[in-house]
């Protein structure tokens, strides 16, 4: 499977390429770096060709830019497009291998590809949930389109409440005795409210399951270290939990079956990202009689959610047209 993190040189940079496969084409990140604050970060774009086991991909859009305080170069400067054959030589290794040139000049070439697959990012961004999930459901398309979405257009965090500057105006001079405040006081920033993140993050299809029985049993852990995180429940768009705080120890929701609807959507809205960005929760659902797990991961630009959808309306026959 291309789909995965590689690491190696390409144009003797090193780099680290996120690749993501939907279909025939293949999107991501790439990352062109000297160290963890002097690098340039692009959208990619490209295709795989099944005929000659070749991918074919190119630096698309310039999305974050980095220079650390001592360089000695300029990492990615140039747009590249890279053609490399994905082969296995091995059980356990994966490696594309092939030549880059540049993005808008395939005459003028730019050095070699040498790329090994690794489960170990140096980067963390929008995509790891869709590779870590890849095979349990984030390969649909709508999750693929809407987390490049994220990516390329993030969604600010933070709103400012407007600042009015007064005009320039002569002051009258004060009595000797008088104590003029000269400083005036600006807006804060203002955080949102849970309620806001919950309306502007983009909710993220994880897992849909089958309803049955007379209640549902949910138990949400920290998915790994426990670093912090807290998150908001939210079901068909009202707040039902809130400031919970993830550890190895479960916080168990139950929800009656005769409180919902046909179909429902239970969203994971992070209130903070922890000290280790992102905001992780491993979920386990007890649903009649049978166990469920997802990983869920929250962003800030992008919330998990997980649908339920009761029996009846699952096993329905489809309507005619």
């Amino acid at each position: 499977m291309i789909t995965g993190v590689w690491h190696g040189k390409i144009n003797r940079q090193k780099v680290e390429i996120k690749i993501v496969q939907k279909g025939d084409s293949l999107t991501g990140t790439s990352y062109y770096y000297q160290s963890a604050g002097n690098y340039r970060r692009y959208s990619i774009k490209g295709y795989f060709d099944d005929t000659n086991n070749e991918a074919v991909w190119w630096d698309d859009q310039l999305l974050e830019e980095r220079t650390g305080r001592i360089t000695i170069g300029s990492p990615g400067k140039n747009e590249l497009l890279s053609r490399a054959d994905f082969n296995c030589p091995e059980a356990g290794i994966m490696k594309l291998d092939g030549n880059t040139s540049l993005r808008d000049n395939e005459d003028i070439a730019r050095g070699e590809v040498h790329l090994n697959k690794t489960n170990n990012p140096s980067f963390n961004d929008e995509w790891d949930f869709v590779i870590e999930n890849y095979t349990v459901g984030a390969n649909e398309p709508f999750i693929i389109d809407s987390v490049d979405l994220i990516a390329r257009h993030p969604v600010p965090v933070m709103a400012r409440e407007p600042v009015t500057i007064p005009a320039a105006v002569e002051r009258p001079t004060p009595e000797p005795t008088a104590i003029v405040d000269e400083k005036k006081p600006v807006s804060p920033l203002k955080p949102l409210s849970i309620e806001e993140k919950f309306a502007l993050r983009q909710k993220i299809p994880v897992l849909e399951i089958p309803v049955s029985g007379d209640s549902i049993e949910l138990n949400f852990y920290d998915n790994a270290e426990i670093d912090g995180d807290s998150i908001t429940l939210f079901l068909n768009e009202k707040l039902i939990f809130q400031h919970i705080y993830l550890t190895d120890k479960a916080f168990t929701v139950k929800i009656p079956v005769s409180d919902l609807q046909p179909v429902n959507e239970l969203v994971m809205v992070a209130e903070n990202l922890g000290s280790i960005p992102p905001n992780t929760s491993f979920m386990v659902a007890n649903v009649g009689g049978k166990r469920y797990e997802a990983r869920l991961v929250s962003t800030e630009g992008s919330s998990a959610m997980i649908r339920f959808v009761k029996n009846e309306v699952a096993e329905s026959p489809p309507l005619k047209k």
